[in-house]
């Protein structure tokens, strides 16, 4: 394990170097980047101060059963994930292995004729249809015919945690999965118990920028929603970035924006968040997996 994690730690360095050198010849590029991550960061931090206040009101037992049921939800994932089937592949192929382990041995290109490319869309494509999902229940989904409806016509909290909760663990089998499914691929167990802690290391890995924002954004297209339902001013509205978004869409194509108009422009976005998020995160979870593994 501390071999992996010497070489993912030498292998992200030169990553980091490459993409520094890459922004020093491109200043306009870094300048984008910047503002990019000044906006995700304020976001990000203002989610993670309210998940810590969230998780000091918890009981003790919260963290404990969460970090069981992440487990038990990796673990149902990976199932069917068969070494056994994998080496009968190579095998298949004329490669000359007999277990798992011989993989290790095999050149790159051997393994990419066993291994295929569909987990770098199908993985994607699934949790970008749980977030298209979790966005439009969060958004109220029919919001158009319920803008000044009141409080009642707003997302329950329920609908919302569940929402979240459901995408969340949906976002996480994928991911283990996919993980799992590359370490296979590699020629290493996913159910060894040095592999399991290797691959949530991978997951957060692949997973720690756009999470963070896709939580933000959900926050936002939320807040938003509660906002409209209740028929606030303009004022409170123009709070969420995403009511921004939409005046500078307007804007630009010189027509007035109502809250009527918002309600219709808000479904829309959350669909469109939660898919193009959770794309990305699984994205980035699969390209991690293979720079890790590789």
């Amino acid at each position: 394990m501390g071999e992996v994690g010497q070489k993912v730690s030498n292998g992200t360095t030169a990553v980091g170097d490459r993409a520094t050198k890459y922004l020093e010849d491109h200043p306009r590029a870094q300048a984008v980047l910047e503002r990019g991550q000044g906006a995700a960061a304020k976001g990000t931090q203002m989610v993670g101060a309210g998940a810590q206040v969230a998780k000091e009101a918890l009981p003790g037992w919260a963290g404990a059963a969460g970090s069981s049921v992440r487990r038990t939800t990796g673990r149902v994932s990976r199932a069917g994930l068969s070494p056994t089937r994998v080496v009968a592949k190579h095998r298949k192929r004329g490669h000359e292995v007999s277990t798992l382990r011989d993989l290790r041995r095999l050149e790159l290109q051997q393994i990419d004729a066993v291994r295929g490319r569909t987990a770098s869309w199908l993985y994607p494509a699934g949790a970008a249809l749980s977030g298209a999902g979790a966005g439009f229940v969060i958004s109220g989904g029919e919001l158009a015919t319920a803008v000044s409806g009141g409080a009642a016509a707003a997302p329950s909290g329920a609908a919302i945690t569940g929402a979240f909760v459901g995408d969340a663990a949906t976002v996480l089998a994928l991911g283990s999965r996919v993980v799992g499914r590359s370490a296979l691929q590699y020629g290493y167990d996913p159910e060894s118990p040095a592999e399991k802690i290797f691959i949530m290391s991978v997951i957060n890995a692949g997973s720690a920028v756009s999470t963070g924002a896709k939580t933000a954004a959900m926050a936002d297209i939320s807040k938003l929603t509660q906002a409209l339902v209740r028929d606030k001013t303009w004022k409170v509205l123009n709070e969420s970035v995403v009511a921004k978004v939409a005046q500078e869409f307007a804007k630009r194509f010189s027509f007035r924006l109502t809250k009527q108009g918002l309600g219709k422009f808000v479904p829309a976005a959350g669909i469109v968040v939660g898919g193009a998020l959770n794309w990305a995160t699984l994205e980035g979870i699969v390209d991690a997996a293979d720079f890790a593994y590789r």
